[in-house]
């Protein structure tokens, strides 16, 4: 059993931040990439940012130069800052992790989502 849990989400004004985090706990023996995707009412899941084992990142480009996507192996955790924040980065955020079970088998697995929602 696995789980990814998101976290940070919430109600900011445009041009604040968020950070979110996802932690990712159970039957793990390792996490491949991770990343962020997102989706808006009535829209499409789309990636926002992911991130290698080894720490290669990718952003739409949308948010380059506005966001950051991190990790930190030895918890299982990935992060998402979130900075100049625009009414159009609302949507639903969720964590998406490709990783190996201690029983050897691989997949890719999703978090449960947290909301952003930018308003003023």
């Amino acid at each position: 059993q696995v789980q990814l849990v998101e976290s940070g989400g919430g109600l900011v004004q445009p041009g604040g931040s968020l950070r979110l985090s996802c932690a990712a706990s159970g039957s793990i023996f390792s996490i491949n990439a991770m990343g962020w995707y997102r989706q808006a009412p009535g829209q499409e899941r789309e990636l926002v940012a992911a991130i290698t084992s080894g720490g290669s990142t990718n952003y739409a480009d949308s948010v380059k130069g506005r966001f950051t996507i991190s990790r930190d192996n030895a918890k299982n955790t990935l992060y998402l800052q979130m900075n100049s924040l625009k009414p159009e980065d609302t949507a639903v955020y969720y964590c998406n992790a490709d990783l190996t079970s201690i029983y050897g088998a691989r997949g890719w697995y999703w978090g449960q989502g947290t909301q952003v929602t930018i308003s003023s």
